[in-house]
């Protein structure tokens, strides 16, 4: 094995970690924005990583529904949270 080569049980640990993780996707025809913040009411697809693949793991009607399962015990960010910087206007 080359100097530059990570051993297979490493990487295999490191692969394994990340089965289970889930993400936010959008569901809308389109070409699918970048920022997540974008078309916040509109439904969202999460999916879940499997080890070799994602797969749907649930659909949601909003972004905010959207996190809720992903981040379990976080609030979604309110419209203040969001806009931080000295650009953010005051309610």
């Amino acid at each position: 094995m080359g100097e530059e080569e990570e051993p297979l049980a490493a990487w295999a640990a490191r692969r394994d970690e990340r089965v289970g993780r889930l993400r936010v996707v959008p569901l809308y025809e389109g070409r699918r924005a970048r920022g997540a913040h974008v078309r916040p009411g509109e439904p969202r697809v999460v999916e879940r990583w499997s080890g070799c693949a994602w797969e749907a793991f649930a659909v949601t009607r909003d972004l905010a529904e959207a996190l809720r399962l992903v981040r379990p015990g976080e609030e979604p960010p309110g419209p203040a949270e969001r806009c931080s910087g000295s650009w953010a206007r005051e309610p």
